[in-house]
């Protein structure tokens, strides 16, 4: 039951992601060209997912899921080296190529090549992140 809810939600994002232009590299690019040819729209489904995401985080305060296990915990707000760093690299490959990690897996089936390329190097830097990351601490400690 789980795995079948999981596709079913699945399906959802990915159809939410091609539905709001999120897996269009030249809206994202717009959104971004924010002293060019700047696109507001997709503020609109930031807002979209922001505002049920704080309703679900209240709304599953001290319950437990239905298909069993239990809900993540709320992250951290501590701004720290890790997520700054994250956030500057992810926000430069968002900006270069147009895509995160959801919109270019709900691209492949249409992408063409340049996108499967684009996943391959996205699979190799979530690879090598934790080296990285470990180097880093090692040399803080």
């Amino acid at each position: 039951m789980r795995n079948i809810i999981a596709f079913v939600a699945g399906l959802f994002f990915g159809g939410g992601l091609v539905v709001s232009g999120m897996t269009n590299t030249a809206k994202v690019q717009g959104w971004l060209d924010v002293f060019g040819a700047w696109d507001p729209t997709l503020a609109f489904v930031m807002g979209g997912a922001m505002i049920p995401m704080a309703i679900a985080w209240a709304y599953t305060k001290g319950r437990t899921p239905v298909v069993g296990g239990s809900f993540p915990a709320k992250p951290d707000p501590k701004l720290g080296r890790n997520l700054v760093v994250g956030s500057v690299l992810f926000g430069a490959g968002w900006a270069t190529a147009g895509l995160c990690p959801g919109p270019a897996i709900a691209s492949l089936g249409f992408g063409g090549s340049s996108l499967w390329i684009f996943v391959a190097a996205m699979l190799g830097g979530m690879l090598i992140a934790p080296i990285f990351k470990a180097q880093l601490e090692k040399m803080d400690g």
